[in-house]
């Protein structure tokens, strides 16, 4: 049992949940359990992440390695450079007082199973003898192989980019310049307080104005750590993961795409209409991964806006995902493009939660309407991996009925659990 480990490494509320000393010892537990050598460390833009970079290199030398600080990266950067084992001091799409430390061995998340084998070495006493390095060029190396992997002509292109003054801040508005887009950027000005507050992938609005005031081709918007991105249409309609997974498995001619029980509905029909298999997994990127991999298949994603090409990649990469869409779309508008997958209504809603253990009597109800949606809908009912909340999606045929049964469910949740 992880105590301290959820779907993506560990996080908390910075000084309550997530402390420099819990961050340390996670730094040492796991360059102990990499059997040390050179570990590369990045982070995002949050306040309190130059303090934890400096606990988890601590923890990293304390044990014989060396942390090697590549400083502010998006989360596919260091994936992408780590020589072994990577660590990232983030927490991803979650609001500024948040913070966290997610895992990379050899470019993959780690397994239920390795968050457990490095739990049970965080109380490992140090042994010194490691060191700490400074890596200046990592940004550059990390476009460099972007741009050579995913690049493509962009001249004409419009494009607004939202990067949630995150780690991207630096880094996207540029790569989409250097491919010859006229490119208007919002969310780059980060102050550590600001980070997906009001911008990024978890909030549209701004980006969705800055398309339509400004009539530009599309946008797309990352979350703090840049491993997702979601899309807006030139009408400043929402793209979404699904959407974008299933204009690039058309485009990139895959057999086999892996995604999330979160899936639409609708996408599963259109890839079922174009014979290609679909592999659904738990919610978490690295379960998409996994399949993957287990799967020899190269393309997935999650609604929320992970998508995954491993045909030039390790893991999923907002900007990647962001320069491929550009590419799909051949002289389409964005809306065109993503006009080729059908729709059902869907409604999500979070409920907060005092303990995430469900009772047996919410279960059922669960069972129950959706043995009476059959295949005309479904409820699903998961706790959330990072916070201590319910999510609750509910699909049906129409608006009305996903809403009404969405809101009945969500008043059980939070009358038995609230």
């Amino acid at each position: 049992m992880r105590r301290y480990f959820g779907t993506d490494g560990v996080r908390g509320v910075f000084g309550e949940d997530l402390t420099p000393d819990l961050v340390e010892r996670v730094g040492r537990a796991a360059t102990l359990w990499a059997g040390g050598g050179r570990v590369f460390v990045g982070r995002d833009t949050r306040a309190s992440g130059r303090e934890l970079e400096e606990a988890v290199a601590r923890g990293i030398a304390s044990v014989g390695g060396t942390a090697v600080l590549g400083g502010v990266l998006p989360t596919p950067a260091v994936a992408l450079l780590a020589e072994r084992l990577g660590v990232v001091v983030s927490a991803s799409h979650n609001p500024p007082e948040y913070n966290g430390v997610k895992l990379f061995l050899d470019g993959g998340k780690l397994a239920d199973e390795q968050d457990e084998e490095i739990e049970a070495l965080l109380d490992a006493s140090p042994t010194g003898g490691g060191s700490i390095e400074h890596a200046d060029d990592s940004d550059e190396r990390y476009v460099a192989h972007v741009r050579e992997a995913f690049g493509t002509d962009l001249s004409g292109l419009r494009i607004g980019v939202d990067c949630a003054n995150g780690a991207f801040s630096d880094i996207a508005p540029a790569v989409f310049e250097q491919c010859g887009a006229e490119v208007h950027a919002i969310g780059v000005t980060p102050d550590g307080a600001n980070i997906n507050v009001g911008c990024g992938a978890t909030h549209l609005a701004a980006l969705q104005q800055l398309v339509t005031s400004r009539r530009l081709d599309l946008g797309v918007a990352f979350d703090g750590d840049g491993d997702r991105m979601l899309a807006v249409d030139e009408h400043g309609e929402t793209v979404d993961g699904d959407q974008i997974v299933a204009v690039l498995a058309l485009h990139l001619g895959v057999e086999v795409v892996a995604v999330t029980v979160m899936t639409n509905l609708g996408f599963h029909a259109l890839m079922a209409e174009r014979g290609i298999s679909v592999v659904t997994t738990p919610v978490g990127d690295r379960y998409v991964l996994e399949a993957l991999a287990r799967e020899g298949a190269l393309l997935g994603g999650e609604q929320s806006g992970h998508v995954i090409w491993l045909g030039s990649h390790v893991t999923g990469d907002g900007l990647a995902a962001g320069l491929l869409l550009c590419r799909a779309l051949q002289g389409r508008t964005l809306s065109e493009a993503v006009a080729v997958m059908p729709r059902y209504p869907q409604v999500l809603r979070s409920v907060r939660v005092k303990t995430r253990e469900l009772p047996p009597e919410i279960a059922a109800e669960v069972d129950r309407v959706n043995d009476e949606l059959g295949e005309r809908g479904r409820v699903l009912l998961r706790p959330s991996g990072t916070e201590p909340m319910f999510r609750i999606l509910v699909e049906a045929e129409n608006a009305e009925d996903a809403e009404t049964l969405c809101a009945s469910i969500a008043a059980l949740v939070e009358r038995e659990l609230g």
